[in-house]
Parts: C-alpha cells; structure tokens; sequence
C-alpha cells in the first residue's frame, strides 16, 4: 500500500489512462479524486475502484473551475499529495486545414488546462510541505507524427514541466512528465486505421502500451522509489522513440 493515506488528483479520469491510473493509486490506498468534465464518467470510474474514490466535474481549460475543484480538495482532505494531469483531447486536422477553433481548443485543454490544475495543485501542495506532479505528454513531441496543434500542446507540457521542477524544487515538489506511445485508449478510436497500422508497425515491442501500464509508471513517479527525481520525461511507448 505504497500511497496508503495520500490525496491523489487524477483529470481526465472517466476512462482510458485516467481510469487507469485512478484504480491503481486506489488499489494502493490512496484516496484518490478522479476529475472529468463529464460527471456521470467520474462517477462510473469511482464506482469500479477498490478504495475511496470521490467524483469532480471539472472543465480543466476554465480557470475558475480549476479553482473550484480544488476548493472541494482542500475542503474535503485539507491536503493534496499528488496530481496526475492526464486528461488531454485532439482533433484529426492536417496542418493546412486546421481551424482556429480547433487549435484554440487543443491548446486550451492540453497545454492550458495542465497550467490551470498545476498553479492551484501547486499551491495547495506548498501549505503541506510538498508533493508531486506528474503531467502527461506523449512520445508524438519527439515522432512529429500527430496533428500540430497536439503535438505543440504536448512538447508545451514537457516545458512546463522542467521550469516547475526548477521552481518548485525548494517547496519539496517534484514535477515529471510520463510520454506515453499509442496507447489502447478511447482517443485512438478516432485515428484511421493505416495511421495506427503505421504507428504500431513502428514499435519494437510490436503493440500498444495498456493504460494499466502506465498508470503502474504514474505510481512509481509519487512514490518514495522515485523521491530524488525531478524534471525528468518518463517514456512508456515501447521503444518508438528514445528520449
């Protein structure tokens, strides 16, 4: 029971990674909040996990609702210990094509959203002496391949990442980025299908990662096992790409 008794913040919980990772940090005793815009999904994945699990609806691209969400956090716990900023979203645009509201939205769930949870994460964490952050990416920051404005939201993540794990360091605060490859999520169902043939035939492991494996690497990033690192891209893709 690595996390026994740790206030976990988990976006984009209501399926895929999020949900994944929810379960294993429950399963490890934490008391885990699992936040999705979509209430009815936070409230299917707190429903299947082993442990205390409470749902938040939260729209992470809104500041104020960000805000609200871990109002709840510090009302309900009086703590936060870790925050795993997952949710994420794309839109197949080639980059010629792409609308501005389509960019404007990607960018503002993606990147946007990572800032809002971890500026309110963060300051929650420093009234009780620290914490961890860990922020999802994705190894299409090193590949190229994916929609720009996806691929920009992304590479923006891992920059985010590496100025909090500077800044943060003194408040006991480490900050990592997990850069998973494909990954057998909802969000791939959207990708023709000789696109993922391409992606697939390009991993040496020859598959797509499972979101329990990431979540078990997401598990390993809060605990104690990984307590002196920091600012550091934690690649889970199978050997597509090496960071």
């Amino acid at each position: 029971m690595k996390h026994q008794d740790q206030v976990v913040f988990v976006t984009g919980a209501g399926q895929g990674m999020g949900r994944a990772v929810v379960q294993c940090f429950a399963a490890q005793g934490a008391k885990v909040v699992a936040v999705d815009i979509n209430l009815q999904a936070a409230e299917a994945t707190a429903a299947a996990a082993e442990g205390e699990v409470i749902a938040i609806s939260c729209d992470i691209a809104n500041s104020e609702s960000v805000q609200g969400a871990m109002a709840q956090v510090r009302e309900t716990f009086g703590r936060l210990d870790v925050l795993v900023n997952n949710a994420g979203i794309g839109s197949v645009d080639a980059f010629l094509d792409t609308p501005d509201e389509n960019w404007a939205r990607v960018i503002g769930v993606n990147l946007t959203g990572t800032f809002f949870c971890c500026r309110e994460g963060a300051r929650l964490m420093q009234e009780n002496g620290g914490g961890v952050v860990i922020n999802v990416s994705s190894s299409a920051v090193y590949s190229g391949e994916g929609p720009s404005h996806y691929v920009a939201s992304k590479a923006g993540v891992m920059g985010l990442t590496r100025s909090m794990a500077r800044e943060l360091a003194p408040e006991g605060i480490r900050v990592n980025t997990l850069v998973p490859g494909p990954t057998n999520t909802p969000m791939m169902a959207d990708i023709p299908d000789d696109w993922m043939g391409q992606m697939i035939s390009a991993i040496p492991l020859g598959r797509m990662c499972e979101p329990e494996e990431v979540a078990r690497v997401a598990s390993f990033l809060a605990s104690e096992d990984a307590g002196f690192i920091t600012g550091q891209n934690i690649a889970v893709n199978g050997g597509m790409v090496f960071i």
